[in-house]
C-alpha cells in the first residue's frame, strides 16, 4: 500500500482523542447513510482471523471490508502454520506482503497482536483481546451518537462482569466530557483494577466521573442508559463454581426502568434471555441491542477505512 498510510487498532489506549471522536462520528454517518460507501478501500485485500466463535464481529467486518470495496481472505483457527511452531512475527511479515489488513479475534494475550503489528505494511485490528473489545465500544458509542445525538454529557449505567467489552466501555466513554458512568459489577468479578485507574484518569482529565460498585442497592437514577453483557464471556470460563449465585441480583429486568425511565438499553450480544437480561427488557421498547449490533458493521466500516486512509 504505497499510496496509504498504515494504522493498527490494538487498544482504545491507542488512539489520540480526536481519532477517537473520528471513528465514532463515521461510524454515525455510516449508519444515517450521509455517506456513501464503495471504493474506499477498492483494490486492498482484507485478511480476517479469528481463533474463537463470532456472529456480530465477524460479520460486520467482513461485511464492511466489502461494502468498502476490499477482497476478502479469511482463516479459521486452525488454517495458518504458527499451528505448527511458526513465529508471529514471522507469520505478520508473510502475510503483509499479500495482505494489506487483517482483522484478528483471539481473546487472549494482546501481545499476539502487536507481534502482529510489529511490521509497518499491514494494519492490523483487534477484534477481541481477553483485556478489550475496542471495536465493541466504537460500535456503542456510535449507537449513543446516532440515538443521542451527542456522547458527552450522558449517564450510563453498566451491569454485569467487568469483562473485555466493560473495559472497552469505560476507556472511551471516560474520554468524553461530562459523562457518568457507572459501573455496578458481581464482587470479586470487577473490572481489571489496572484499566479502572486508567478510566478513572481519562475522566479527571475530561471532566467525566467512573465508578463502580459491586451490588445492586440503590442503582442511579436518571439515567439514559442501561447496558448489560452475557455472563458467560467469550473464550473465559469462572473457576468458582457458585458465580451463578452472584451474579443473580446483577440481572437487568424491568425494575430498573422505575428509577430510570427514559433510559435505552444497550448490550453487546448474544444475550442468554432469563441470565443477564429478561425478555421483557431485551425485546421491549427501550431496546437498541439490535440497533447496536447493525452498528457494528458502521464502526468496522469507519475501523478499517481509518486504518488504512489513503494520502
Amino acid at each position: 500500500m504505497s499510496n496509504a498510510t498504515v494504522r493498527h487498532l490494538i487498544s482504545t489506549k491507542d488512539l489520540t482523542d480526536a481519532d477517537l471522536r473520528a471513528l465514532v462520528e463515521r461510524g454515525a454517518e455510516f449508519s444515517r447513510g450521509s455517506v456513501r460507501s464503495g471504493g474506499q478501500l477498492a483494490g486492498l485485500v482484507a485478511g480476517i482471523h479469528f481463533l474463537k466463535t463470532s456472529t456480530r464481529t465477524r460479520t460486520s467486518f467482513s461485511s464492511a471490508a466489502l461494502r468498502l470495496g476490499a477482497q476478502l481472505v479469511s482463516f479459521g483457527p486452525g488454517d495458518l502454520q504458527t499451528n505448527t511452531g511458526e513465529t508471529l512475527e514471522d507469520t505478520a511479515e508473510v502475510l503483509s506482503r499479500m495482505l494489506d489488513l487483517l482483522v484478528v479475534r483471539t481473546a487472549g494475550d494482546p501481545a499476539e497482536l502487536r507481534a502482529f503489528a510489529r511490521q509497518d505494511r499491514m494494519a492490523v485490528v483487534n477484534a477481541m483481546t481477553a483485556d478489550e473489545h475496542p471495536t465493541q465500544a466504537i460500535a456503542d458509542l456510535t449507537t449513543m451518537l446516532t440515538h443521542f445525538g451527542r456522547v458527552e454529557g450522558l449517564r450510563v449505567c453498566y451491569v454485569g462482569e467487568g469483562n473485555n467489552s466493560a473495559a472497552a466501555l469505560a476507556l472511551t466513554l471516560s474520554r468524553y466530557p461530562d459523562v457518568q458512568l457507572e459501573l455496578r459489577t458481581p464482587p470479586g468479578y470487577g473490572l481489571d483494577p489496572g484499566t479502572l485507574r486508567q478510566a478513572q484518569h481519562n475522566a479527571r482529565a475530561s471532566g467525566a466521573r467512573v465508578s463502580e460498585t459491586h451490588s445492586m442497592a440503590s442503582p442511579p437514577q436518571g439515567v439514559d442508559v442501561i447496558y448489560t453483557t452475557r455472563w458467560q464471556t467469550t473464550g473465559t470460563s469462572k473457576p468458582d463454581p457458585g458465580w451463578r449465585a452472584v451474579f443473580a441480583p446483577f440481572q437487568v429486568t424491568t425494575a430498573l426502568w422505575d428509577r430510570s425511565p427514559d433510559a435505552v438499553f444497550l448490550h453487546d450480544l448474544p444475550a442468554h434471555r432469563g441470565e443477564d437480561v429478561t425478555a421483557e427488557v431485551l425485546d421491549g421498547p427501550h431496546s437498541l441491542a439490535f440497533d447496536q449490533s447493525e452498528n457494528k458493521m458502521y464502526a468496522a466500516m469507519a475501523v478499517l477505512e481509518w486504518c488504512v486512509a489513503r494520502r
